[in-house]
């Protein structure tokens, strides 16, 4: 069975998702990409399960478990363009500033 992320956890994946996308300058076609398959997005996440045997290894069962979750959510989709859209994202994680 599919739950639900928690807040904590959607806002920790949404905040990880969008450093990513942001740390290589991906905003647009990222948005774009979420806005344009949002009606599809529980789709996707059924889709996410169907290859999770190859994304296991690569990025692990429980971030494969938990990017499934957060796209099963319409509304957990429309947070993360909005976290995406935010200017503020890598101010939030300390962590890029102290790797140079």
């Amino acid at each position: 069975t599919c739950t639900t992320l928690t807040p904590e956890e959607e806002e920790r994946m949404a905040r990880k998702i969008a450093r990513e996308i942001k740390r290589r300058r991906l905003e647009v076609p990222a948005v774009f990409f979420l806005e344009s398959h949002k009606p599809l997005s529980s789709l996707a996440s059924n889709g996410l399960v169907g290859v999770s045997p190859f994304l296991a290894p690569v990025i692990g069962i429980e971030n494969v478990r938990d990017y499934h979750r957060l796209l099963n959510d319409r509304k957990a989709v429309e947070r993360l363009i909005r976290r995406i859209e935010s200017p503020d994202v890598e101010e939030d994680e300390p962590e890029l500033s102290e790797t140079k």
